[in-house]
């Protein structure tokens, strides 16, 4: 499966040709045009796994998620010069129930500004309302401001937060949890369509 935009394409992980580079741009190091960067700060803090120390620790996270049922990683590509950005899944998918999570985003610090988070989520999102689910998640730690607002500007709205809902890190994570329901769907289609 790909998933093909104006700005970027989705295709799913390949672990022999991915995992190098994946390392490369959320490790902190200097990259496509960006300083270097605390990586546990920019990309890390509100995961459940990294920053990695190795390209092996890396990949070890990348098969966990390659080898998890109900999910697909796929890595994010600018389509103007073939740069790897960073990854977004498909997660808890239900077909029974109609019902899938985008979750595991993130990018490299030099893909801000341009478009690729939005325009990744637009082709996520088109692709399971096309294939007829009905609820499209998306969930972050309750102290990530940044993805919680991310959510709301691409249209998911916010169903509340979930106390005590995992440990993370040897930390207790509270979850806010959003939604997007197919009937909402056309419209928030309108929006991007027009951007």
């Amino acid at each position: 499966m790909v998933l093909t935009g104006r700005k970027v394409e989705l295709r799913p992980l390949d672990l022999d040709a991915d995992t190098a580079r994946l390392y490369e741009i959320s490790n902190g190091s200097a990259q496509l045009g960006a300083s270097a960067y605390d990586a546990e700060a920019v990309v890390w803090r509100y995961m459940g796994s990294g920053p990695f120390d190795s390209v092996n620790s890396m990949r070890a996270f990348l098969q966990g998620l390659n080898d998890t049922p109900n999910l697909l990683p796929l890595c994010v590509w600018r389509r103007d010069t073939g740069d790897l950005l960073g990854i977004q899944t498909f997660m808890s998918n239900s077909p029974g129930d109609l019902k899938i999570e985008l979750g595991h985003i993130w990018y490299t610090p030099a893909a801000q500004g341009t478009g690729a988070l939005g325009e990744a989520t637009y082709l996520m999102l088109a692709h399971a309302f096309d294939l007829g689910y009905q609820r499209v998640e998306w969930k972050c730690n309750a102290l990530n401001e940044r993805s919680r607002r991310v959510a709301l500007r691409m249209g998911f709205r916010f169903e509340g937060i979930q106390e005590a809902h995992m440990i993370v890190k040897n930390r207790r994570r509270d979850t806010a949890w959003f939604r997007m329901l197919a009937e909402e769907w056309p419209e928030i289609q309108k929006k991007y369509a027009a951007e």
